[in-house]
């Protein structure tokens, strides 16, 4: 297990949770940059678990964010429950603190960025997840540096982000 230090100190690994797909991202408090890591491609849950595992290891995070999908107007559907059971899965299984982002548009703004920058709709699509977690992670930062926090009672902390979204 990782050694716990400091809130706002350290790594943190950010998730933009799909049925299919997880893309990781990773950032450091000291920078507040959020860089695209990798997209675990596997949907059985041990393996899966596994992967995240290895780079618990491997980064040794402060703690994580999970980005949480909504409906456009805030409210929740069929993924945030299974978004939720999740993040709470990391943090049993990894005893961690796990926040919440909103995650709305964050797959939308992801492919556009990727198509902007000269990826083929093929070559986007690879890097998809990955970047959607950076961007869900970078606005994590940027609302932790600003005044206003909102937490959810009984779940991890929430933040809400405007440029994020649910279905990948």
């Amino acid at each position: 297990m990782p050694e716990r230090i400091g809130r706002h100190q350290g790594t943190v690994l950010a998730f933009d949770f799909g049925a299919k797909r997880l893309g990781v991202a990773v950032g450091e408090w000291q920078t507040r940059q959020a860089h695209p890591l990798t997209t675990i491609e596997v949907e059985a849950v041990t393996e899966r678990f596994a992967a995240i595992g290895a780079l618990i290891r491997e980064w040794r995070p402060a703690h994580l964010v999970v980005g949480r999908p909504t409906a456009l107007d805030g409210t929740d559907h069929a993924m945030t429950a299974r978004c939720q059971r999740f993040a709470q899965q990391l943090r049993g299984r990894f005893g961690l603190d796990v926040d919440y982002a909103d995650e709305r548009l964050s797959s939308f703004e992801a492919q556009e960025r990727l198509l902007a920058s000269g990826h083929d709709t093929r070559r986007a699509r690879r890097h998809l997840d990955a970047v959607a977690a950076q961007l869900i992670l970078q606005n994590y930062f940027d609302d932790m540096s600003g005044p206003a926090r909102l937490d959810m009672p009984d779940t991890p902390n929430t933040l809400d982000h405007a440029h994020t979204d649910a279905d990948h």
